[in-house]
């Protein structure tokens, strides 16, 4: 089946179709300034941007780690059926995933440290504050989606580790090092998420 014709494909292309009649009738009613995205920017709180970035930081996160548990914990479970010995050295692929959720939760930790107290109306729509809620908000996105890919690529190859270690013990170390580059790729987006916020400072 085709992209065109997949559940995906459809939900993706009706949402272009949508957005652009929607684009069409404000642009040819003659309201096109209701399509102001400059105005939505400098309107919303820097500090819900902030807060925003936080919170998709460690959600996408804890979601890839729970759903590389997922797809490696189905695997070792039903291959230790047949073959018992798989269960304990195959945890660390759990561990593995886990990993990533950490790294959700340390960038996490290290965003909450700049957000500090609530800064009051008059003082809270500066350039400072809109430079440090938008920092945070994409550093926090391109870690947890970074995180959510990992914790996928990791389940998927610690399944494949299990699997492969219960037709053939040494096939393990082999691919346990597939899975240890699987699980870099989480480390990249922790960097990428620190290197984008680190000169944002705290909220005045």
């Amino acid at each position: 089946m085709s992209l065109l014709y997949s559940t995906p494909g459809l939900i993706a292309y009706g949402g272009l179709t949508l957005a652009t009649l929607v684009a069409g009738y404000i642009t040819f009613t003659g309201s096109g300034t209701q399509f102001n995205p400059g105005s939505f920017l400098e309107q919303t709180s820097p500090y819900a941007w902030a807060m925003t970035g936080v919170g998709l930081n460690i959600g996408l996160s804890v979601a890839g780690a729970g759903w590389g548990i997922w797809i490696t914990g189905s695997s070792i479970l039903g291959g230790s059926v047949r073959t018992p010995r798989i269960r304990t050295k195959n945890l660390i692929s759990i561990i593995f995933c886990e990993v990533v959720g950490i790294y959700g939760v340390i960038t996490a930790i290290v965003f909450s440290a700049k957000l500090g107290a609530s800064p009051s109306l008059e003082t809270l729509y500066t350039a400072r504050n809109y430079y440090t809620g938008f920092s945070l908000f994409w550093g926090g996105l391109t870690t947890g989606v970074c995180n959510l890919l990992c914790g996928v690529a990791v389940g998927i190859s610690g399944s494949n580790a299990a699997l492969a270690d219960a037709a053939d013990p040494q096939l393990f170390v082999k691919i346990l090092v597939i899975e240890v580059f699987s699980s870099i790729l989480g480390l990249f987006g922790l960097i990428v998420g620190l290197l984008v916020s680190g000169k944002a400072g705290e909220f005045s």
